[in-house]
């Protein structure tokens, strides 16, 4: 199927968290929208190992935080009421104005070039976050379907049922990314996994946790 071999073949791209503060950060790109975050550096990378590596499929904590109270294994807030998916079964359906419609795999998305950044999650009143997040970028994603230029919209939906319409600008497609890591491990449940939409300089509303589906529009 020529969406598989498109997805082993591309090149891959890390951002932000481990290059910044090296010896030679590279070029600078800069999140833009409302609460934008500091310039995070990128550099390139070799292409991430395919079939990826097995993961071990996190759980949910004993305890789990209250709405804005701090999850203590990663020390971010926690919102939301967490879902359990089942990865077995999972898919990203990426629809609408696109050539290709997709049903992605988790580890379909880990073939895809990978970015990371330290971005600001700011809930207005209540916290500011920052971590690194790691995943795959939203405009590959959105080549890989074959998104056309008439598209200006996304529909966010998560496995919770929570919805969200974004618009489809060039700061969606430079910053926003499909995130499957928190500082280099799988997203812990109450944080998002399998998948997370992460959109640097933007609220944490926007950032779409459990993400099973993209309509494009």
């Amino acid at each position: 199927m020529a969406t598989r071999v498109a997805l082993l073949t591309l090149a891959a791209v890390t951002a932000g968290c481990a290059a910044a503060g090296a010896g030679d950060p590279g070029p600078t790109t800069t999140a833009g929208g409302s609460g934008s975050s500091p310039s995070t550096s990128t550099s390139v990378a070799s292409p991430p190992e395919c079939p990826p590596p097995p993961i071990t499929t996190p759980t949910l904590p004993e305890q789990i935080p209250g709405y804005t109270e701090v999850d203590p294994a990663t020390g971010l807030h926690v919102t939301g009421t967490p879902v359990e998916v089942d990865l077995s079964t999972y898919r990203l359906e990426v629809t609408g104005l696109v050539d290709r419609p997709l049903s992605l795999t988790y580890d379909e998305l880990r073939c895809l070039p990978r970015v990371e950044s330290s971005p600001e999650l700011i809930c207005p009143g209540y916290f500011v976050d920052v971590a690194c997040w790691a995943g795959a970028p939203l405009r590959q994603v959105l080549e890989l379907a074959g998104a056309g230029e008439a598209a200006t919209s996304l529909r966010l939906t998560s496995a919770d049922g929570y919805s969200l319409r974004v618009d489809l600008t060039e700061d969606t497609l430079a910053n926003a990314f499909l995130a499957y890591e928190l500082e280099g491990e799988p997203l812990p449940i109450l944080h998002g996994f399998p998948v997370r939409f992460v959109w640097p300089g933007h609220q944490g509303n926007a950032w779409v946790k459990w993400l099973v589906a993209i309509e494009v529009g």
